[in-house]
């Protein structure tokens, strides 16, 4: 409070009007805490209501816009705002759209051109339409405001003069009345010295009454009309309660305020009386409209509470993890019922509307722009692949007349690896490159079907042969008779020399072969290797006949030829380590150093008993 505020309800009053400037100083005061509630003036109420205005498209802006450049009304200032912030927030989201299309249909980004907008210039004179209406009546009010104030001081410096002696002010009354209608026609003054005005205002016309001797009759006609005046203000305030509308009723509570503001004082024993009874009225409809905007502050919290949650939920995706097309397209799903639902939600409180919708924004432009480089990304990623799947189909496309069958088939099953190795192409390739590289495998495939049905035959009377001689096999390792081991070589070369058997009986024929050819030269081995011991032991006592070192150099000599055989078998069981069997070629070399490497062994052992025998001798 200013020091002339202070001197205005400070200044002692000795008179009976000091009940007078007392209710005056509760007026006062009572309007200014009205004037702290949320909402103080017509403009700010509206603003309220009309924010909570949804615009969904950029017409509906331009049609509202249109209105108030053809109304006589000023466009209210929240109002504009509103307008513009939501009009290029619209458009942002049309730009970020043809952007996205533009990205997926395989464009650049730095190709990509923004969208024209046709009404943007039109929106713009518009808006500096509006806004320089509203500077022109602003400067023009605070003009009249200025000349109102300079008239309220005069009133107030002239109704001084006639305070300064009971006798100007008995003979000034009707002048005295006459002031007080022109202050009541007098407009509004600036807003930073309204309160210290109607103050100083209240206190010369209390000293006036104070000087004032005329007859009672006079006064009590003037305390009479101004208790008609304040009880119909009462009664007014009263019927506000049935007001539906919490605003409306508030601003008109502001109307009845500053008309008991402006009507003199009533008789000294209904004073306390009639300012109760107004401001028990008025109490009940400033509880309202609080109640009012504390639940619609409430509501806007919570509307708050839901979009910071829809913000967390953007914020909380993770880029890194989404690695496929459909995982992406799930998750934009997910962000577009995110962007859906939040226009269901209502406004969040003033102080943290834009906020947190700059919030939610940036997260979901985050998610897009990640998604764009993903896409980006991938799609080079698919060219490469459709070069490579285009090299796939070239080379499978050479070898699909081929009648090279095995070595073609080999290659053709390696180029199916290949392709499904490969990743991804674009789907609008897919199906083309894919066709396209099984026609070439099904073209040679079928051929070599068509040949293989000739051969199918031979193959099933070579498989009747091996059994044939897998029984002969058998028969030889039941007999303990002749050289059974050269009757078994003599059909091992028969075996060698038949064609090959259907593949699925390939691996089961070929077990029981090997597993009786083991068999016979298991026990048929052993009998020819203790009959060659008996001719060396025959031989070996004609050398211990000779004499001197005879039997250590035979010894000697056998020793070196044990030593070379090892290393030998050594070196084919490290070669049957690196090889492969992935081919029947491949099949054969191995059965063929197995067999050398088990004679060796055979051997090897005859050779141990050998020197054994020799050493014994010795």
């Amino acid at each position: 409070m200013t020091d002339p505020e202070k001197q205005a309800i400070e200044q002692p009053v000795e008179t009976t009007a000091g009940t007078e400037a007392q209710e005056e100083q509760q007026v006062a005061a009572s309007v200014d805490n009205v004037a702290e509630e949320p909402v103080a003036n017509d403009e700010e109420v509206c603003s309220a209501e009309e924010e909570r205005v949804t615009y969904t498209s950029k017409e509906q802006i331009m049609e509202r816009m249109r209105e108030l450049a053809e109304s006589d009304a000023l466009a209210e200032r929240t109002e504009l705002d509103t307008l513009k912030q939501v009009y290029y927030r619209l458009q942002k989201a049309v730009m970020m759209d043809a952007y996205r299309e533009h990205i997926d249909g395989g464009g650049e980004p730095e190709t990509f051109v923004q969208p024209a907008d046709e009404t943007e210039g039109e929106f713009k004179a518009l808006m500096t339409q509006l806004r320089a209406r509203r500077a022109e009546a602003a400067a023009e009010q605070e003009r009249i405001k200025a000349e109102n104030l300079s008239a309220k001081l005069r009133i107030i410096e002239r109704i001084k003069e006639l305070a300064a002696s009971p006798e100007q002010a008995n003979g000034a009354f009707d002048e005295f009345r006459t002031l007080q209608a022109t202050w009541k026609e007098t407009g509004a003054v600036p807003a930073e010295q309204a309160t210290t005005i109607w103050k100083t205002y209240q206190l010369y016309v209390e000293q006036f009454y104070d000087q004032l001797k005329m007859n009672n009759e006079l006064r009590e006609y003037d305390f009479r009309k101004n208790l008609e005046v304040k009880t119909r203000l009462c009664e007014q305030a009263e019927a506000l309660a049935a007001e539906d509308n919490v605003i409306s009723a508030f601003q008109q509570l502001q109307t009845l305020h500053q008309e008991w503001k402006e009507t003199g004082p009533v008789a000294r024993e209904l004073r306390e009386e009639i300012w109760n009874r107004f401001k028990e009225a008025s109490t009940v409809i400033n509880k309202r409209h609080q109640d009012h905007f504390e639940a619609l502050k409430a509501a806007e919290e919570e509307n708050l509470a839901k979009k910071e949650e829809l913000c967390v939920f953007v914020e909380e995706i993770k880029p890194e993890e989404l690695t496929t097309f459909a995982q992406w397209e799930d998750k934009t799903k997910e962000v577009l019922a995110y962007q859906a639902k939040w226009r269901t939600i209502g406004f969040a409180t003033p102080k943290m509307h834009n906020a947190v919708f700059t919030r939610f924004r940036e997260a979901c432009d985050k998610f897009f722009s990640a998604k764009s480089e993903f896409f980006k990304g991938r799609r080079a990623a698919e060219q490469a692949n459709v070069e490579a799947k285009t090299r796939l189909c070239e080379q499978a496309e050479a070898l699909k007349d081929s009648t090279e069958w095995r070595a073609t088939a080999e290659k053709l099953q390696a180029l199916q690896q290949e392709w499904k190795q490969t990743g991804p192409v674009p789907r609008k390739l897919s199906d083309e490159l894919w066709k396209r590289f099984r026609g070439a495998c099904d073209a040679f495939f079928s051929a070599k079907a068509e040949a293989d049905k000739g051969t199918r035959g031979a193959e099933q009377e070579n498989l009747a042969a091996k059994r044939s001689l897998i029984d002969e096999l058998k028969a030889l390792a039941e007999q303990a008779e002749g050289d059974v081991i050269a009757k078994v070589k003599e059909l091992q070369a028969r075996w060698n020399e038949i064609g090959h058997v259907p593949f699925r009986e390939k691996d089961k024929v070929f077990g029981e072969y090997r597993a009786i050819c083991d068999k016979l030269y298991d026990e048929f081995g052993r009998q020819k290797m203790g009959r060659r011991m008996e001719g060396f032991r025959r031989n070996l006592e004609t050398t211990a006949q000779q004499g001197g070192d005879a039997l250590a150099r035979e010894r000697d000599r056998l020793l070196r030829i044990r030593d070379n055989m090892r290393q030998e078998i050594a070196t084919y069981e490290n070669n049957l380590g690196f090889l492969t069997a992935s081919s029947k070629s491949g099949n054969s070399l191995v059965d063929q150093m197995r067999r050398k490497a088990e004679k060796l062994r055979e051997e090897l052992a005859l050779l141990v008993e050998k020197i054994k025998t020799i050493e014994k001798e010795m």
